[in-house]
């Protein structure tokens, strides 16, 4: 059909565009004399596809305008929900809330949406004097309940304007919540939305641009406070930094933040609820020490955790229950931002009453729509962040691939900017409320793991495990190892290890200290060269022994800070470019440096080092990812070199 393939265009194109649509809402519909198709609940403009829509018999819906519902509100509504579900076709999808105001407006096409522009003009104290003078043959709705009680207004202003003017409204302005489009076509749609949108652009401020940067104190400050969000069972949260100039502007002063000090929407509720706290101090323990006493006060006052953070110097925090979560809280509440901005060219803005908020934190529609932003996705290192270096490629990303199929956020750390870069996209492609980020690192450099971390706390707020994957080998006797090589092999898979080690404990302290329950990982990808001696290959088994022993010493030291030091020893990943690569893998050196006697051949090498595990097999990056869930998931050991070797080498 035609017109729903018009529908389903029409949909993503403003689904996609964040000047009209923030977190999937909005919703859109088409009609027959006898059919609706409108959004389904839970279902994302931008992405929509003909399944997304649920069909209703409009024969069912019609008596709704004009029948007598219960005056007991939580009765009513559930006579509404009754009486759509009885009209809904398509039983597995829940029709959107505000299907009958689809329904009534008598244009084939409606396109309900939340412009930024349109809000701010909607969510100001001259909303209806000014919607009257910019747009003249608008109907506009003075705030009202969503639900049935929004419906049954809608439905009689409508039969009010029709009788008055002989028409039927093709835009319908909705206070503190957004409008309504009809119209035949999608092109008038589209013709309506530019002329309304340049109209309130010329007619409003410009928004404050440009990023700002973040200080180096977020380091210090938000891994301490997710800890204290995530502690007495809330569950692990992830943090989302955000600093730009219009941050800075609603931040610069108690006047602008009170601006911003309470919901001007549903979404913004639905999101972000509808309190936020501000937490200032002069130093990083005086800003942890506000954030302490005001986040656990919000929690024995409301029962869950806030949303939205305003630290001073730091900028906008979102709080979320997964990444997924955190993205969206940043959106919407920037978002309410540029709402607050736009309505100061309408006489200022003008957020929902207590009475209107107080209807949207207990509403069941709107419960039903956390629920389905919530997720339900739950792996084994769900919510954790982890980074991982050398993840761009080979057992580095293998590894990490697995650890985001298992719900961590993950830090692809590596200095292949290209192949790491597309890892990330490749991993956030199978994300569920997940995501990974790419940072590029080397892994010898002090100043870029300090960018490492503080990247890492900006995306995610804190670090749960650090792997440190990142090696390198160059194979060679007493005789062809040149000094050059022996101290590159070295820099990497000993030093670094160390620089790494130095970094991450640092924030895995700061948040163990607020959190007796909590454990942080080190966990070092080290080798079956680490457990015993490797013929022409010393520099790399050298210092695998080496980062054994830093395991060992370092899990003596933060033994006290609940931070866990172990090493997984994996043994040969025969299939990854270490070994295989053509050119330069470890069966083309060995087989140069004749290190396998009487090896003339690639495979003469490979077959070689088959031989020698029991089990015939090489080790791969979900052997390793096996063992390195059990480091993170036990609490009794530490400092340990856990073999993963097929039996190749076993430990007394």
């Amino acid at each position: 059909m035609k017109q729903i393939e018009q529908l389903i265009e029409i949909s993503r194109k403003y689904g996609q565009d964040s000047r009209f649509v923030i977190a999937g809402g909005g919703n859109t519909s088409y009609k027959t004399a006898d059919r609706l198709w409108v959004k389904a609940s839970g279902h994302a403009l931008a992405t929509i596809d003909e399944n997304g829509f649920a069909i209703l018999d409009r024969a069912l819906l019609a008596p709704m305008g004009e029948k007598v519902y219960s005056q007991d509100t939580a009765e009513r509504e559930a006579q509404v929900k009754n009486d759509l579900a009885a009209a809904c076709i398509t039983k597995d999808r829940r029709p959107s809330v505000e299907t009958s105001m689809h329904d009534c407006i008598n244009y084939a096409f409606i396109v309900h949406l939340h412009p930024t522009l349109v809000n701010g003009l909607m969510c100001s104290v001259n909303a209806a004097a000014k919607c009257a003078e910019l747009f003249p043959e608008a109907l506009y709705i003075e705030y009202t309940d969503p639900g049935y009680t929004l419906f049954k207004k809608v439905y009689d202003r409508i039969q009010e304007y029709k009788k008055a003017k002989g028409a039927e409204p093709q835009v319908i302005f909705l206070q503190n919540h957004g409008v309504f489009v009809g119209a035949d076509t999608p092109e008038e749609i589209d013709a309506i939305y530019d002329g309304m949108i340049a109209k309130l652009a010329a007619a409003t401020n410009a928004l404050p641009e440009g990023e700002s940067e973040i200080c180096d104190e977020v380091s210090e400050v938000i891994p301490a406070i997710r800890q204290i969000l995530s502690r007495s069972g809330r569950g692990l949260k992830t943090l989302k930094i955000t600093k730009n100039a219009l941050v800075d502007a609603f931040m610069s002063s108690e006047e602008m933040v009170k601006k911003i000090s309470a919901p001007f929407t549903p979404d913004i509720i639905v999101y972000c609820k509808s309190e936020y706290i501000c937490v200032c101090g002069e130093t990083a323990e005086a800003l942890i020490k506000d954030a302490e006493a005001k986040i656990e006060e919000y929690v024995a006052r409301r029962g869950h955790t806030p949303k939205v953070l305003l630290v001073q110097g730091i900028g906008l925090v979102a709080v979320g229950d997964h990444a997924k979560n955190a993205q969206i809280i940043t959106e919407v509440f920037l978002d309410a931002m540029k709402v607050a901005c736009y309505a100061q060219g309408f006489g200022g803005e003008h957020a929902m009453e207590k009475a209107w908020i107080d209807f949207i934190d207990n509403w069941e529609v709107e419960n039903y729509r956390r629920k389905v932003a919530a997720g339900s996705s739950k792996g084994r290192v769900e919510g954790m962040t982890i980074i991982v270096t050398g993840a761009a490629q080979g057992f580095g990303e293998g590894i990490a691939r697995v650890l985001m199929g298992q719900g961590a956020n993950i830090v692809v750390a590596d200095l292949n900017e290209v192949v790491g870069q597309k890892t990330a996209d490749n991993f956030n492609a199978i994300a569920k409320n997940n995501k990974a980020i790419f940072v590029k690192t080397n892994v010898s450099d002090m100043a870029s793991l300090n960018n490492l971390i503080k990247t890492t706390i900006v995306n995610f707020g804190a670090l749960d495990t650090f792997v440190s994957n990142a090696g390198v080998l160059r194979a060679g006797g007493l005789e062809a190892m040149t000094p050059e090589n022996f101290e590159f092999v070295t820099k990497i898979n000993y030093n670094a290890y160390f620089f790494c080690a130095k970094v991450a404990s640092h924030v895995m302290k700061i948040e163990t200290a607020y959190d007796p329950e909590y454990f942080a990982d080190i966990i070092q990808v080290n080798s079956k060269s680490g457990l015993r001696g490797s013929k022409a290959n010393f520099a790399y088994a050298g210092g695998k022994f080496g980062g054994i022993g830093l395991t060992q010493s370092f899990a003596l030291e933060l033994a006290p800070f609940r931070v866990k030091v172990n090493s997984i020893c994996p043994g040969n990943f025969y299939d990854g470019p270490l070994w295989s690569n053509p050119e330069n893998g470890l069966f083309v050196q060995y087989l140069a440096a004749g290190k396998v006697p009487g090896a003339k051949t690639v495979q003469d090498v490979k077959d070689f080092y088959l031989a020698q595990v029991p089990m015939r097999k090489g080790c791969n990056p979900e052997d390793v990812a096996k063992a390195i869930f059990y480091a993170i998931e036990q609490t009794g050991e530490t400092g340990q070199a856990i073999p993963v070797t097929g039996g190749q080498v076993m430990l007394a």
